[in-house]
């Protein structure tokens, strides 16, 4: 047994369910935590940018103050007019200096932003030993040129580099923040497909039980009915194979016992009927040699009525007789408006006789089907035409293809059919009201558009009783029918 003959349709659907939301929901966790991630390490760059910005900028900044101080130092060379705090000053300048210096490398900062710290705190220690050095010696000279140029370059080099930091961290949190969205993007892919490819499975599952059901129903209402219905999947479809096969069986019953009454019924009738004929035609012979046309007449109408009765019991076994052989396999391709032509020319002596008219409009049409159930509807249609229609009349006949299937249209210019008899007028022996009989008052059996409607039903189609065209009061039939033999 395999596992999707375990599972019930409901469990099939719960199962996609879940199979489709878990990637989704997995999906929807990575980019969550993802975007935590992300930003944590946003939020920590940019504290430490933060923080590293204002010491680079406090170290900038003493280190002006530091060579505004010391410039300042030097112009009052003399000692007599310095005072004793300016040292001080100078001394207090140079120890927030240092701080600003300490602070900076201790936010772990770029190797190379190090390199600068301690390169202008070496640039700012020459200045100071420069300028102490000249104070002890009462003979204090500015520094040259070349130092201070040199603190100032060292202190650019560090801006610069500073700057060139802060797009690195934050270029580096750019390309992860791409990268985080880019494999989050292939992994919901991938996640997806997986859920697409579950779904899909389902799906065929599914379908091909509901596949199987839809053809074994066909076949059941084409009444196909010597294949076994076998359905896979899902246990309650399984289950309800096994209710069609039931029907199945059932109605293959029920049609060998319609069968078995109707051949019993006309066999029955035929021996009784046969006695009868053999009985009225004798009396005739007698009545014939008596001259008596009393008893002749009753032995001419016992005669007519028992035909009437052969005709009937014929036309039940011909009716009983429709569906008991598979005929699918004698399918075959027919050209339809060749044998409307046949069947128009055998009709020929009989509109000749009341002098109608047959009016066509027909088109070349071919269709898979059964060569003589075809002929049988036209043939039953043109006969139910003429019949009905009167001396002088004309019959339309309409053939073509509308797409997927073939529409044969025939009316007459009968009494035509009420409208409240249309849904039965397809029924085995009904002949409608007394108001609308054929001209030579001969009643069919009744069979006729019954065996018109399983012939068309074989044919998976349809036939009709629509309204009469405009300023025509006959009757009008539609028969609709797939041109591949298929529903």
């Amino acid at each position: 047994m395999t596992f999707k003959n375990i599972l019930s349709l409901k469990s099939l659907i719960v199962l996609g369910f879940v199979v489709a939301v878990i990637p989704l929901f997995l999906a929807v966790m990575y980019a969550a935590f993802g975007m935590r991630e992300t930003s944590a390490l946003g939020r920590t760059i940019n504290f430490q940018v933060f923080e590293q910005t204002k010491a680079v900028r406090l170290v900038l900044q003493k280190t002006a103050d530091i060579e505004r101080k010391a410039r300042l130092f030097v112009l009052l060379s003399d000692p007599a007019v310095r005072q004793p705090y300016e040292q001080q000053s100078y001394e207090s300048t140079r120890a927030s200096f240092k701080q600003a210096l300490s602070a900076l490398l201790k936010l772990h900062v770029d190797n190379k932003i190090a390199l600068l710290v301690n390169e202008l705190s070496e640039k700012e220690n020459l200045i100071y030993q420069q300028i102490i050095g000249s104070a002890s010696e009462n003979n204090l000279k500015l520094p040259v040129d070349e130092a201070f140029q040199g603190l100032r370059e060292s202190s650019a080099s560090l801006s610069r580099e500073f700057e060139s930091y802060v797009d690195h961290e934050f270029n580096e949190l750019r390309q992860q923040s791409e990268s985080l969205e880019q494999g989050l993007l292939i992994k919901g892919a991938v996640l997806l497909a997986v859920s697409f490819i579950f779904i899909a499975i389902l799906l065929a599952v599914v379908s091909q039980s509901m596949r199987q059901l839809n053809t074994c129903i066909r076949r059941l209402g084409s009444r196909e009915l010597e294949e076994p219905i076998d359905i896979t999947g899902p246990s309650d479809l399984r289950y309800l194979g096994n209710r069609l096969e039931w029907l199945r069986t059932h109605l293959m019953e029920l049609e060998a016992s319609k069968q078995q009454f109707m051949h019993n019924v006309a066999r029955e009738i035929d021996l009784p009927l046969e006695s009868i004929r053999e009985g009225a035609e004798l009396l005739a012979n007698e009545a014939a040699e008596e001259s008596s046309n009393v008893r002749q007449d009753i032995a001419r109408l016992l005669c007519n009525n028992v035909d009437k009765l052969k005709t009937v019991s014929d036309e039940l076994v011909r009716y009983s007789q429709i569906n008991a052989q598979p005929e699918t396999s004698r399918k075959q391709t027919v050209n339809m408006n060749g044998l409307l032509e046949s069947v128009i020319n055998d009709f020929q002596p009989r509109l000749q006789a009341k002098s109608i008219s047959l009016k066509k409009l027909v088109r070349p049409v071919e269709i898979s089907g059964i060569h003589d159930q075809l002929r049988s509807i036209i043939e039953q249609l043109m006969s139910n035409a003429v019949k009905y229609s009167p001396t002088g009349g004309e019959i339309r006949i309409m053939l073509r293809d509308s797409g997927a299937q073939l529409e044969l249209e025939v009316e007459d210019e009968g009494p035509g059919i009420d409208p409240n008899e249309r849904s039965h007028v397809f029924e085995p022996f009904f002949r409608g009201n007394k108001t609308a009989q054929p001209e030579d008052n001969i009643e069919g059996p009744g069979l006729g558009l019954a065996i018109v409607r399983e012939y068309v039903t074989n044919h998976q189609g349809k036939v009709d009783i629509i309204d009469a065209r405009q300023d025509q009061h006959g009757a009008r039939i539609r028969v609709q029918i797939p041109l591949t033999g298929k529903a």
